[in-house]
């Protein structure tokens, strides 16, 4: 991936650290930076650029990689943001770039290798009739070690990337169902189809874990 690194270097950003400032909306400063404003998008990355490196770290299995997606990420926001849909979420459209991106990763690298790790289980089978998803079970809650959450990295990589995406995007980074439809050009009962199936997947992954971290197996009585 190639970008411009000048974008990602802060110079001379007034930081207004009063209490009576008013704190823009994400759209409000996309707004701006059509009109010119380019501090606006510094403020845009200050504010996501880490919660989307975390969500294509947690999607592609690998740190370089993710960065690189995130900056090309924001990229793609400075260069498009006159296309914004104010229809639409900011952050459901930012998402839906990085997810974009992500996916024509993991693509690539089947390409490159014949075959995906990360995908090595993928099948979904969404003909099946779906089920509400279970809400009360969330992979990154009372995760507090690096042993632990590379444990829950690896079970995740282990899901069929369309899981994976969803559960990443529900659970962790706390977007709704109908945010993710979008995302993932989906209708909304495909997607708590595949995040009901793709959190008993982690479940039965992770029941080690479950055990170690809960002093049980987390299930149901």
């Amino acid at each position: 991936m190639t970008y411009s690194a000048e974008l990602f270097q802060i110079k001379n950003v007034n930081k207004d650290t009063g209490e009576n400032r008013v704190k823009r909306t994400d759209e409000e400063l996309l707004a701006e930076l059509v009109n010119g404003d380019e501090t606006c998008f510094v403020e845009l990355m200050q504010r996501y650029m880490d919660p989307i490196c975390s969500f294509a770290f947690r999607f592609v299995g690998n740190y370089d990689d993710a960065v690189d997606i995130t900056q090309e990420t924001f990229v793609r926001v400075y260069r498009f943001s006159h296309t914004y849909n104010s229809d639409v979420r900011f952050t459901t459209w930012l998402y839906t770039i990085a997810a974009n991106l992500c996916r024509s990763e993991l693509r690539r690298y089947r390409r490159k290798y014949g075959v995906s790790f990360s995908e090595m289980n993928s099948g979904t089978d969404d003909s099946a009739e779906w089920e509400v998803a279970d809400t009360t079970y969330s992979p990154d809650e009372r995760i507090d070690s690096d042993h632990i959450a590379q444990q829950v990295q690896s079970a995740l990589m282990k899901l069929p990337a369309a899981y994976r995406e969803m559960v990443i995007l529900r659970d962790i980074q706390q977007l709704s169902y109908e945010e993710i439809a979008v995302i993932a050009r989906v209708e909304l009962g495909t997607v708590k189809s595949r995040i009901n199936r793709g959190r008993k997947k982690l479940q039965e992954q992770l029941q080690g874990l479950y055990v170690e971290v809960f002093g049980s197996s987390g299930e149901k009585a």
